[in-house]
């Protein structure tokens, strides 16, 4: 059976996430603000979770319409095929949000919605009362200028979460943030990756598992894997397609540093967990002590900054340090991710080329540096 699905994403990562599944084989791919569309079968929905890096989530679309009051929610969303993916015995919890509608409480669609569920439940499965003590489908609802979309939640936890960073130091950086940095750096499997403020290790350990090949999910599992209309076989056909994928010879290594002892340690712990502890040093060092110990050296970081950790003070005479140390060079390039729209200032160097993403809820600019 052939699905449309979206893989909500942060912003300024649309485009990244289309060619991704566009080279996974997806069919009708098209992007909009903080989502894309796509449309494919049972194997490219286990695909998409298992190998997408910079994606959220991968939703199914069960339908869409347009809702200017309750009862058009309620009985548009009823007359969806909610028995055709929800069991008698299954979990069914509602989440959504809703912008620039007429429906602008949140709390009360979710309660029509649920409601809607669970009488057209009712009509298939002749119940009164469901238990919801077995399979999870989590339905997730987005009202944008009175359309309506709803969708099942096919991955569970949100994809960013991969599995190897249990704990994390005070301002992690979102794993498919940090994918996405390095996408956009163009790092290669033959690099030499840095990283002066590595925190919890996670812009070098996403580069390892990018340059490895090594799919993001691959040590994980996804809610649609005990859904009863997904063959198993879909699953285990895309993850041993993800191993076979595995690129073991890249002659790829990467430095991390930080001040912070802990966070030093917490990047080895992570590294090892994520299976590239071997391409991973990581060291106790000041910024002002960084030096680029290869000719050939891709730079990625997220230093710190005053609405996070520091004041701003504090801040800018970092900018000015690694302004005064990443020197630009044959085969070097740095990328860099602030809030701070005085960075180039304080960097004394204008970037050849900007980037804006998102940290969470912090509006930024992906500095990137790289001609000679």
């Amino acid at each position: 059976m052939k699905y449309t699905m979206a893989a909500p994403c942060l912003f300024g990562l649309e485009s990244l996430v289309r060619q991704e599944l566009c080279d996974m084989g997806a069919e009708n791919v098209r992007a909009e603000n903080g989502r894309v569309f796509f449309d494919g079968g049972e194997n490219i929905l286990a695909r998409a979770n298992i190998c997408s890096r910079f994606a959220e989530r991968i939703f199914i679309l069960i339908g869409e319409f347009d809702a200017f009051s309750f009862d058009e929610l309620f009985e548009n969303t009823k007359a969806l095929p909610w028995s055709d993916y929800i069991g008698r015995n299954d979990a069914f919890p509602v989440r959504g949000y809703s912008i620039d509608s007429k429906l602008h409480s949140v709390p009360d669609c979710q309660k029509i919605i649920k409601k809607a569920v669970v009488e057209s439940l009712k009509t298939r499965w002749s119940v009164e009362i469901f238990s919801e003590t077995e399979d999870m489908y989590k339905i997730r609802f987005s009202i944008i200028k009175n359309r309506v979309l709803m969708f099942l939640d096919s991955s569970g936890d949100a994809l960013h979460k991969r599995g190897y960073r249990k704990i994390s130091n005070a301002a992690p950086i979102k794993e498919t943030l940090a994918a996405a940095m390095c996408a956009l750096s163009r790092l290669k499997p033959y690099h030499t990756l840095y990283d002066p403020f590595c925190g919890s290790g996670t812009i070098v350990i996403e580069g390892a598992l990018m340059a490895k090949n090594i799919a993001p999910g691959i040590g994980r599992n996804f809610a649609a894997q005990g859904w009863n209309f997904i063959a198993n076989s879909a699953w285990t056909d895309e993850f041993e397609r993800a191993k076979s994928l595995e690129i073991n010879s890249a002659d790829f290594y990467a430095f991390a540093s930080d001040i912070d002892k802990k966070a030093v340690e917490l990047t080895a712990h992570n590294a090892a967990l994520a299976g590239v502890g071997a391409q991973i040093s990581a060291v106790v060092r000041k910024i002002d002590d960084f030096e680029l110990e290869s000719d050939s050296a891709t730079l990625i970081t997220n230093p710190p900054y005053g609405e996070r950790m520091l004041d701003f003070k504090e801040v800018h005479e970092i900018y000015k340090t690694m302004g005064a140390l990443f020197k630009p060079g044959r085969g070097r390039s740095y990328g860099i991710i602030s809030p701070d729209e005085e960075f180039e200032k304080f960097f004394a160097r204008r970037a050849d080329k900007r980037r804006k993403l998102y940290n969470g809820m912090i509006k930024c600019q992906y500095y990137m540096y790289f001609k000679n």
